[in-house]
């Protein structure tokens, strides 16, 4: 599986962004899908997930504020970022994982948000 994120960029706090990933290769293989961000010198953390029965969960830090979606082709999700504030500043990585339970990563995408 090959993960392609996009929409990473800088905004002003109290703005928005949305993220998008795109998955290829080995598609029926793919059961969750997510996003991850890891902010300078933090670990990485898990933003928001979609498990493969559309169960959605997410960090207590962005409830309310951010949103995941993903098509129905389970190719492509999505993670809507509204009311950003500074901390929410960090490179975000879309995820999935196998129904075998092997993780893919994509590439980082920086997010800044700027007080």
């Amino acid at each position: 599986v090959q993960l392609q994120a996009s929409g990473g960029g800088l905004v002003q706090a109290g703005g928005s962004l949305r993220l998008s990933c795109a998955a290829s290769g080995s598609i029926r293989s793919i059961n969750n899908m997510g996003w991850y961000r890891q902010a300078p010198g933090k670990q990485r953390e898990l933003v928001a997930q979609v498990s493969g029965g559309d169960i959605t969960n997410y960090a207590d830090s962005v409830k309310g504020r951010f949103t995941i979606s993903r098509d129905s082709a389970k190719t492509t999700v999505d993670l809507q970022m509204n009311s950003l504030k500074p901390e929410d500043t960090a490179v975000y990585y879309c995820s999935t994982t196998s129904w075998s339970n092997y993780r893919y990563w994509g590439q980082g995408t920086q997010v800044t948000v700027s007080s």
